[in-house]
């Protein structure tokens, strides 16, 4: 029994030995040996039920990228010879004031120079000492009385004089309104002639051609003057592609005639994008101050400087206004035969209507005649090339509607014919102004004729000069000869559709042309 218990307790224990080294002291030796021959704990997290959230495919998040602003643009300033002021020697007269006896700097004097001006006009006179000062302006003079040039040295000075840092694009500090497409070329024209010395930079914006190019120019550059027509303004307004909060000087051309063409609601839209008139100088010009035009005038100006240059005659002194006593079927044969006998270089015939001014240059290029027309049928980008070719002398004749009577100023045209008299008497006026332009002297031809006899009394009363009335002599009554070539092929008119897509194109009253027999949708 004792033998049993002894192997009992060796089973359990081992031998004394063996138990001696299981209950040894464990030293700091012995524990970093132990923990070397432990086996590494493995911990297992307890498994999580996944949300709804996280079983759901999420995309992978995308990195964000710091992207930098594209550095503004800097006018690099321009390089020019130098140029000496005495070389600009112009002798006082009295009563005249010298363009070197105004406060104007050495680049906008020369630029004047350049373009040959001497004296100042009776408007430039007056206006520019008060504009000069930041004096709000309401002028009253009609076209060739030299008020552009008096409006863009006031502005072209300003910016001259208050330079600006850190400008954004597509913000203007000169803005200037015109009624016509042509017109506003016209401004943007003579705004180039007199900055041609200065880093201002001057943009025209109109409708019927150039938006893409008119909008990367308000996009990428640093533009200091725009010259607008009201429509085409609005819509890069609107397109945020032009902000106005920042214009220094408002200056509306023609506003009377803005007022003819219904221009009034959209400039008052677009002065109220506009500094108020307090926090800016505006200059209002008008070929009449009606009394709505005062009113407007007194409306977005402050306290302005009035000036009215009223001229000594209503139409210019040195035009000659002749009236050829003809029946209505001899007014092309006597058209013609003046233009070839007198070897003219440089005409101006107006119509009344579309149709009239297509039918006449028709006849007249197939006689031989290098002519053009301007009117509404024809495209912007071909306006634009038409006037350059009248301009250059390319083509001798430019016969127009009166879209065209007021945004017209080429110098050197020596004939204006009224080929249909217009109504309104202010519109003969405007026609005629064509000529005997920068002191040259001019012709006006009219045709009293069964059909137009009638309206001249009223030309007369209005004008306050008597027509010089003349027989054709046999010459300008000679037979016409054969034609000598095909008229050219005209641009299609624009045609209005109904404004949905693929929509066939409406005839004159809305209504929509009958489809031929066998037409099919497309």
């Amino acid at each position: 029994m004792l033998r049993r218990l002894k192997q009992k307790i060796r089973s359990l224990f081992g031998t004394k030995k063996a138990a001696a080294i299981r209950v040894r002291e464990i030293t700091p030796d012995t524990k970093k040996e132990v923990q070397q021959h432990r086996k590494p704990e493995v911990h297992h997290k307890a498994a999580v039920k996944p949300t709804r959230e996280k079983v759901r495919t999420a995309p992978p998040k995308e990195k964000i990228r710091a992207v930098q602003a594209p550095p503004r643009p800097k006018k690099e300033p321009k390089v020019f010879e130098p140029w000496d002021p005495a070389v600009f020697n112009v002798e006082p007269a009295e009563g005249k004031t010298r363009f070197q006896d105004l406060d104007i700097s050495e680049q906008l004097l020369r630029a004047v120079y350049d373009l040959g001006f001497q004296y100042c006009t009776d408007i430039q006179a007056e206006i520019l000492p008060k504009a000069f000062e930041d004096r709000d302006v309401s002028g009253k003079a009609q076209t060739g009385t030299g008020k552009t040039a008096a409006f863009l040295l006031s502005a072209l000075r300003h910016i001259q004089r208050n330079p600006l840092e850190n400008r954004k694009t597509g913000s203007p500090r000169v803005l200037i309104l015109a009624p016509t497409r042509e017109l506003v070329l016209q401004i943007e024209k003579d705004a180039l002639g007199l900055s041609k010395y200065t880093d201002t930079e001057v943009l025209a914006v109109f409708g019927g051609m150039g938006y893409e190019k008119q909008k990367r120019a308000l996009e990428e550059k640093l533009v200091d003057i725009v010259v607008a027509t009201p429509g085409r303004l609005l819509d890069f307004r609107q397109n945020s592609k032009v902000n106005l909060s920042a214009v220094e000087i408002l200056i509306i051309d023609e506003a009377d005639r803005m007022l003819d063409m219904g221009f009034i609601p959209d400039i008052r839209r677009i002065i109220n994008y506009l500094p108020q008139k307090e926090s800016r100088q505006t200059m209002l010009f008008s070929a009449t101050l009606t009394p709505v035009v005062a009113e407007l005038a007194s409306r977005w100006t402050k306290e302005p400087f009035t000036v009215e240059i009223e001229p000594e005659n209503v139409t210019n002194i040195r035009i000659e206004q002749l009236a050829y006593i003809i029946e209505s079927d001899d007014k092309f044969k006597v058209l013609y035969n003046y233009i070839r006998h007198n070897d003219l270089k440089s005409v101006i015939i107006f119509c009344n209507r579309r149709d009239q001014t297509r039918n006449l240059t028709d006849k007249l290029y197939s006689l031989g005649i290098e002519c053009r027309m301007l009117s509404g049928d024809v495209s912007q980008t071909k306006r634009i090339s038409t006037l350059e070719e009248f301009r250059t002398g390319t083509i001798q004749v430019l016969v127009a509607t009166d879209v065209a009577a007021r945004g017209i100023h080429v110098d050197g045209v020596t004939h204006v014919f009224n080929y249909n008299l217009p109504e309104e008497p202010d519109s003969y006026v405007h026609r005629i102004g064509r000529t005997a332009r920068a002191g040259a002297s001019g012709i006006s031809v009219i045709f009293a004729c069964e059909e137009e006899a009638m309206l001249i009394p009223a030309l007369e009363e209005h004008t306050g000069v008597k027509m010089n009335y003349i027989y054709p002599d046999e010459e300008l009554l000679a037979e016409l000869p054969a034609q000598v070539r095909k008229p050219e092929k005209k641009e299609r008119p624009v045609i209005k559709t109904s404004g949905r897509a693929g929509a066939r194109p409406m005839k004159p009253g809305g209504r929509k042309p009958r489809r031929k027999t066998g037409d099919t949708k497309a």
